[in-house]
């Protein structure tokens, strides 16, 4: 999977303004923050940027009369922001608690066909503004210096406050309606880098919905859709 370039030369841009903060306590030897890691819990903020998708599971096509050639699923940047609450379990173990807001859009690409022949494309938009309630395990490597990498893991249950799932569609400009809840499971990698203030921590993950979402309206664009689930890539920055 390809990474957005946005999200690249962003995550370049903060390794190297870590970089920056972090190598004069790194030459010293000198750690900042020694306690840091021994409270038994503290909060903070996350601020990120997501690309959400579409997983499509649909039949193969094979009836020439058929007018629904393709479907394809196109992501668009989106933001996140949310609140930081970290427990302490043990040294390497930490539960995480991080309600927060993703704003997001999808598209779905469909290839309509006549006498076999590809004459048009439709797009439909769906927009989605997630409340979100996240529950995770974040699982640390030993500490060096003013560095930490981490694993995670875990799951959260979503809210879409731009759920159209009870608007009635028009004839003539039919809506993708998705169902207003969901559950995703997360699994993301990250570093920690402790500086004279506060812990800077970059992360990405990768989330994948259990749910078919879509809302069936016995039309083209529904009718050939066995089930329709979320992924979401996000990079996250948390201040903590």
């Amino acid at each position: 999977m390809r990474l957005s370039n946005k999200i690249k030369y962003l995550l370049i841009l903060i390794i190297c303004i870590s970089s920056i903060y972090t190598a004069p306590a790194q030459r010293a030897r000198i750690p900042n923050n020694p306690n840091y890691d021994y409270k038994p819990y503290h909060f903070g903020f996350m601020l990120g940027l997501n690309q959400m998708y579409f997983i499509i599971k649909a039949p193969e096509i094979t009836n020439p009369q058929d007018s629904l050639y393709g479907i394809e699923s196109t992501p668009k940047m989106g933001f996140n922001i949310g609140i930081v609450a970290d427990l302490r379990i043990n040294d390497y173990m930490n539960l995480r608690f991080i309600p927060s807001l993703s704003f997001g859009e999808r598209s779905l690409n469909y290839f309509i066909k006549f006498n076999n022949q590809v004459v048009s494309s439709v797009i439909k938009k769906v927009e989605s503004t997630y409340i979100e309630f996240p529950l995770e395990i974040k699982l640390r490597s030993q500490r060096m210096i003013n560095t930490r990498a981490y694993v995670l893991g875990g799951a959260k249950y979503c809210i879409d406050l731009a759920s159209q799932a009870k608007k009635k569609s028009e004839e003539d400009d039919i809506v993708i309606k998705l169902y207003k809840n969901d559950i995703l499971f997360e699994l993301g990698v990250g570093f920690d880098f402790y500086l004279v203030y506060f812990k800077l921590c970059t992360e990405l993950k990768m989330c994948y919905g259990i749910k078919d979402l879509l809302v069936r309206e016995n039309n083209l664009y529904t009718n050939n859709i066995e089930r329709l689930s979320s992924k979401m890539l996000q990079f996250s920055l948390t201040f903590e």
